[in-house]
């Protein structure tokens, strides 16, 4: 988990994560919407032997960027988005965002608190209970 203030985008997060993860787990893939598709993310992950599953951009071309993006936009284009889909299982990605949204509905979206580090504190403990609840 990594708590970040507006000014951060969500990419910036991404090799923390990623380190986090891989001192549990080995991680295999990394499934993210199109805010995670810069060449700075295929880049780390693909250094790292990951498979990026992640939804290119409208805007992305087939003669630029990392290869796995190219090849994403290609299967695309060649299979139509939902047989993409199919065939990567991006449609799992709507497991964490249907966990996000419990989240935000049992502790709402805002904090209590007003320092940064105290906001972190909370979200901590907001996302323990949250584990504890969802496992009982």
């Amino acid at each position: 988990m990594e708590v970040s203030n507006d000014d951060m985008h969500d990419v910036k997060a991404i090799p923390g994560l990623v380190e986090e993860a891989e001192g549990n787990v080995r991680v295999a893939e990394v499934i993210g919407d199109g805010a995670y598709g810069s060449g700075e993310v295929y880049d780390l992950l693909e250094a790292k032997g990951i498979e990026p599953v992640i939804k290119p951009r409208r805007s992305s071309r087939l003669g630029s960027g990392p290869p796995a993006r190219r090849r994403a936009v290609s299967q695309i284009r060649e299979l139509g988005y939902e047989a993409w889909a199919k065939l990567t299982g991006y449609g799992r990605r709507w497991a964490v965002e249907t966990a996000y949204s419990t989240f935000k509905r049992l502790f709402g979206e805002l904090s209590l608190a007003r320092s940064f580090e105290c906001i972190a504190r909370e979200l901590v403990g907001k996302v323990a209970l949250y584990n504890v609840l969802v496992n009982m």
